[in-house]
């Protein structure tokens, strides 16, 4: 296992469509792997193959004390509702952006075994399916913000994060 590069907006490469995943082997497991490495490290939510520059239609999300979600050739099957939230994203460091979701996700996909599996997420995870799954397609957040924050509401979002007091 090892760390990927992150690409960051401006590669060519994040706004390919990803091939689907034919092969089911040790080179899809050791991508997954990587993937898992690289988003643990860089303390994402999420994180989708061409971000490391891989064109394969393969996702990696972290689900907290779940662990690790792995989906691979996912599609979205049915959303329901709707969200506004704010969105950042590995690849376009530093921008945070609000952005328009379904409130209910449920995508298919394989495992690293090549079996299919249904889950359905709500809230972030939902916002998080639709996100990764728009890199597979080629498309940035970027495209879907409404209303880019400001350095100033990014700090106090930073603030909040870091547990400091927003007085």
């Amino acid at each position: 296992m090892a760390l990927r590069t992150i690409v960051t907006v401006g590669d060519p490469v994040l706004s390919k469509v990803c091939r689907p995943v034919t092969d089911f082997n040790d080179r899809l497991h050791e991508l997954l792997d990587d993937m898992t490495d690289t988003l643990l490290e860089s303390g994402g939510v999420g994180l989708a193959a061409p971000q490391v520059g891989v064109l394969r239609r393969v996702v990696v999300i972290d689900l907290d004390e779940d662990g690790i979600l792995e989906l691979v050739n996912p599609t979205i099957i049915h959303t329901e509702g709707e969200q506004d939230g704010v969105e950042g994203c590995l690849s376009v460091p530093g921008k945070w952006g609000m952005v328009k979701r379904p409130e209910s996700v449920t995508v298919e996909a394989q495992d690293r075994d090549g079996q299919r599996f249904q889950i359905t997420g709500t809230e972030l995870i939902a916002r998080c399916f639709c996100h990764e799954l728009d890199h597979l397609d080629g498309h940035l957040y970027t495209e879907k913000v409404y209303r880019f924050l400001t350095e100033e509401e990014i700090a106090e979002m930073n603030r909040e994060d870091n547990g400091e007091d927003k007085s």
